[in-house]
């Protein structure tokens, strides 16, 4: 496994809060900011992150081509940051953007819409089996 470049002007407070993977990195999800939709999946080393907070453009660690990239330099489909959060645990970002044009490589709005392995409606159908289920087992208790 091949590490990210290692130096970075990353605050060190925050760099010494990231818990990162074995290569350095760590999942940064890109959000809409306005209307909560899931965007994208993307891997940052500190240099990235410190980047996205300094430049209001999400910077993200190619880890196939081993090079920074801007999202939108390329394709023009940019991210204005609107804030940046860590969860819990320090070992992913949260990016709130105002994502302009497509996010997905693929020119989908969302990498998250072709392969849905659960809907909704199937959720709540399932959801209401179980609970159907365990209604009958306490009442024939």
């Amino acid at each position: 496994m091949t590490s990210a470049p290692q130096s970075s002007s990353l605050d060190p407070e925050i760099a010494a809060r990231l818990k990162r993977s074995a290569d350095g990195l760590v999942p940064a999800i890109a959000q809409q900011y306005d209307t909560g939709e899931v965007l994208m999946l993307g891997w940052m080393d500190d240099e990235a992150l410190h980047r996205t907070l300094t430049t209001g453009r999400c910077t993200y660690w190619s880890r196939s081509r081993r090079e920074y990239w801007v999202k939108g330099d390329t394709s023009g489909h940019f991210q204005h940051v609107k804030s940046v959060a860590l969860d819990c645990d320090a070992d992913t970002v949260l990016v709130k953007v105002d994502q302009i044009g497509a996010a997905c490589h693929t020119g989908a709005r969302t990498c998250f819409d072709a392969d849905v392995l659960l809907k909704e409606e199937l959720a709540d159908e399932s959801l209401l089996e179980e609970g159907a289920d365990s209604s009958t087992a306490a009442s024939d208790q």
